[in-house]
């Protein structure tokens, strides 16, 4: 039986650990014994635990007040690794040897009689799993020595988190400690393919993009998505959003709305409050900067938060899929 007794910190809640080996050491402490710990990655931070531990799982939905039909992401250090918990065929293999350590979720069958909390799945006969590219993830994991179960560190449905700060702002004392590692390089989650069936999915659109991985494993289908039985986190209809109201492909903003603006905007007026998602017109920058921006226009009391357009190609599929999902009817 798992012991759930915490170590002491000496602290309150949520401790803050540095990112050093003592630090690391610490929260795997933490993990082993049951305990919710975010972490870095290179996508968003994660809210941890030990993805064996039916009762730490559980606990990860009420931090999160996430419904329980939505599965979670198991972060492991590598693909030997992941053979323990996954069922990976050709494709998985492909795919894993090209972009693991990497921003790529695959979603894979579920071998007979696993270790992995049926919490994890959400009853699915399947796995999400992937290896993240962060050496504070990567160290983290190794000193566990258990998968990791870590969806973003945030309240279910809300702007996911890219630095210390805003787990804390979003859980406060609801995770047990926070592993403070900086802001996350990506800063969006993700991509997630379902390799469950003869033809693979794209089920969220992230920093892989799908041309890349159909070079390696022919076509991709876009998924039209189940929001009632989802496969993998991020499908919900509303998701990712803040509490204002957000309004897509504006090119002005209301006097008591909030502007993200994309690319030169030196002609763009409007707004209580305006933020620049990247004035180059980067892609990369743009969705490093698109959680923090939007915490931040959120903060500024604005009504509505007014987007601008930004372009359909590559990263800014990802980006848009965000916002689609942030701009949503909330439930």
């Amino acid at each position: 039986m798992t012991d759930h007794s915490a170590p002491d910190t000496g602290e309150k809640r949520p401790a803050l650990i540095p990112a050093t080996p003592t630090g690391i050491n610490r929260a795997a402490e933490l993990l082993r014994a049951g305990r919710l710990v975010a972490f870095p990655t290179e996508t968003v931070y994660g809210l941890g635990a030990d993805a064996t531990d039916d009762r730490a799982v559980a606990a990860i939905f009420a931090a999160k007040g996430r419904p329980q039909f939505n599965p979670l992401i198991v972060h492991v250090p590598d693909l030997v690794a992941a053979h323990a918990w996954g069922l990976f065929d050709d494709r998985a293999h492909d795919l894993a040897t090209q972009f693991w350590p990497g921003p790529l979720t695959m979603v894979v069958p579920r071998p007979a009689n696993s270790a992995l909390s049926l919490l994890v799945s959400a009853g699915l006969d399947s796995i999400a799993i992937r290896v993240p590219n962060h050496p504070v993830a990567q160290a983290i994991l190794r000193a566990v020595g258990k998968p990791i179960a870590a969806p973003s560190a945030n309240r279910s449905g809300a702007v996911s988190p890219t630095t210390p700060h805003h787990v804390l702002e979003s859980l406060g004392d609801r995770v047990d400690a926070i592993v403070t590692g900086g802001k996350c390089m990506v800063g969006l989650e993700s991509t997630v393919i379902d390799l469950t069936g003869p033809e693979a999915v794209l089920l969220r659109p992230g920093a892989v993009l799908p041309d890349e991985m159909e070079r390696l494993i022919g076509p991709i289908r876009l998924s039209a998505g189940d929001p009632t039985a989802p496969k993998s986190p991020g499908q919900l209809e509303s998701h990712y959003a803040p509490n204002a109201a957000v309004r897509l492909n504006a090119s002005s903003a209301e006097e008591d709305e909030a502007f993200l603006t994309f690319g030169p905007d030196r002609f763009v007026f409007g707004g209580t409050t305006r933020l620049n998602l990247s004035l180059e017109g980067d892609l990369n920058e743009a969705a490093a900067n698109l959680f923090s921006h939007l915490r931040n226009l959120d903060q500024s009391g604005a009504r509505r938060i007014a987007v601008m357009p930004i372009p359909e190609v590559g990263l800014g599929m990802a980006i848009n899929d965000r916002l689609r999902r942030a701009a949503a009817p909330r439930s």
